[in-house]
């Protein structure tokens, strides 16, 4: 009866150079990652990624697609020609995915430390871009934390839940579809533009919302489904599962992102609890997905399966009040705190949603964006088809804190923060104390040169005098926190001498 969970964040970062359009992609994120990691004493040809366990074509609904017919986007297994990809010492994976620099940040179990390690990821991707920058010669390469090029193209960001194996998926289904057709009013990152190319003069609350045209399916970058089932948990497999949502859009703003994991999470857990009954399934939700997202007045209305229409925000208030009455009269909350305040927030801004939906500029990205480009519109008198605010649209993502609007907002306190400075440089290379990730992250930074790669759940060692690479599993996403390993790493001089350990019985 929480929002605690194993969950995770997976951005990847739209990539450019002014000037040149022709410039690889590719090859640019592969430089944007390697500079990266060669500053920080990570070289990808020793910790790059275990693909030994991955099997991304293994599908929740019971089948297995076969490797021949697949599309190539949707193996995630293929190396990377650039070898840029590596395993940080905070436990992220940053590397390259579909020629964008992406950064997966290290497993969490709160929604504040999603934000941290996330914003963590945000000023990793700062310093790769002043890293290129100060390279003589080096034609300068921008990073955006956005989703869409504004010409066709969508990149993700992606969500990663830890589920029992038990929770009957067409459950997950049935009660998850409503809930992320309608969560974009409290989480999307706004957009110029309708349509896939941007080509319809208008803005719109979803920056991936037109890209989506499946209610469930395997891929992620075809044929774009609302709910994704590929059912690769990185864990024990007959325990867990991991709902990989491919849905939601870059936040930039602390609240918005906390509600995005916070609030799935308590849907999550209502769905496995059997709390949610009633169906509020809607009619044709992939239509209804961007009905939504076209009408910032948030007017639209969607129709249920039973016949009644609602207002996203309805719908919202739905799923509130179901997780208030789930939530009430129950005291086995480990992080009641964490829990009150995804529900405070979620409450605050649906109320602000519905009453005037400026006074959540503060909380929800869209409402800022939309805000700061009325003011230019109002000002210069532009209409949405002015080319001008395209370009706003992009600035408003850059990460470079001189050029991205968001972070002049952001420096006049317009923005509730929920994250320190000092915070987010801790979490860039620190990994979170209370999962795997402090084991991952702490040999990867302690036992660099013998760290041959690294995965989600397992790390492996080249040893000096073994004639075999030695796997560790970590398959357990709770285990080889800081509280469980860390006197054991501290004990350990060497790579062998924590080999033993571990092999030691207790």
């Amino acid at each position: 009866m929480t929002v605690r969970r194993i969950m995770g964040l997976e951005t990847e970062f739209g990539i450019s150079v002014p000037g040149d359009p022709l410039a690889n992609p590719m090859f640019l994120s592969g430089q944007v990652i390697s500079v990266y990691a060669a500053a920080h004493g990570v070289r990808s040809n020793q910790s790059s990624w275990d693909y030994a366990f991955e099997d991304p074509l293994q599908d929740a609904r019971g089948w297995h697609v076969d490797r021949d017919s697949a599309d190539p986007s949707q193996l995630t297994d293929i190396e990377d020609p650039t070898l840029a990809n590596v395993v940080l010492p905070n436990g992220a994976r940053y590397y390259v995915d579909h020629a964008h620099p992406e950064y997966s940040s290290p497993e969490v179990t709160v929604p504040r430390a999603a934000i941290r390690w996330d914003r963590a990821g945000d000023a990793i991707a700062l310093e790769s871009v002043r890293l290129l920058a100060s390279r003589p010669g080096q034609a300068p390469v921008n990073l955006y934390k956005n989703n869409t090029d504004g010409k066709g193209q969508s990149y993700g960001t992606h969500e990663n839940y830890l589920m029992p194996r038990r929770t009957p998926f067409p459950e997950i289904v049935r009660h998850l579809i409503p809930f992320f057709v309608t969560r974009q009013v409290v989480v999307g990152a706004g957009r110029v533009g309708v349509g896939v190319d941007s080509r319809g003069a208008g803005y719109q609350i979803s920056q991936r919302a037109d890209f989506f045209e499946t209610e469930v399916g395997l891929e992620t970058t075809l044929k774009r489904p609302i709910i994704n089932t590929r059912d690769e948990p990185h864990a024990v497999a007959d325990r867990y599962r991991r709902l990989h949502v491919i849905i939601g859009d870059a936040n930039q703003l602390d609240v918005a992102n906390l509600l995005k994991v916070g609030t799935t999470s308590l849907v999550l857990g209502m769905i496995e609890d059997g709390h949610l009954r009633e169906d509020w399934s809607i009619r044709r939700p992939v239509a209804a997905l961007q009905a939504v997202s076209h009408d910032a007045t948030l007017r639209t209305t969607v129709e249920l399966q039973d016949g009644r229409t609602m207002t996203a925000l309805d719908v919202q208030w739905l799923y509130l009040e179901a997780a208030r009455g789930w939530l009430d009269g129950r005291g086995d909350d480990p992080v009641p705190e964490a829990t009150e305040e995804v529900m405070r927030y979620w409450e605050d801004v649906l109320t602000r949603l519905g009453s005037d939906v400026m006074t959540a500029s503060g909380l929800v990205d869209w409402v800022a964006k939309l805000q700061l480009l009325e003011g230019y519109r109002s000002r210069d008198g532009l209409e949405w088809d002015d080319h001008r605010l395209a370009a706003i649209d992009i600035q408003w993502a850059d990460v470079r804190p001189e050029k991205g609007l968001v972070h002049r907002l952001r420096d006049r306190g317009r923005i509730v923060e929920l994250t320190t400075p000092e915070e987010i440089r801790t979490a860039q290379s620190a990994p979170p104390e209370d999962t795997r990730a402090w084991f991952r992250g702490t040999c990867v930074s302690r036992f660099t040169p013998q760290v041959f790669s690294a995965s989600w759940d397992s790390v492996v060692f080249d040893v000096p005098g073994r004639p075999n690479l030695q796997r560790v599993p970590i398959l357990e996403p709770e285990r080889g926190t800081r509280e469980q390993v860390g006197p054991l790493l501290d004990q350990s001089h060497d790579v062998e001498s924590l080999l033993r350990a571990l092999a030691t019985p207790e």
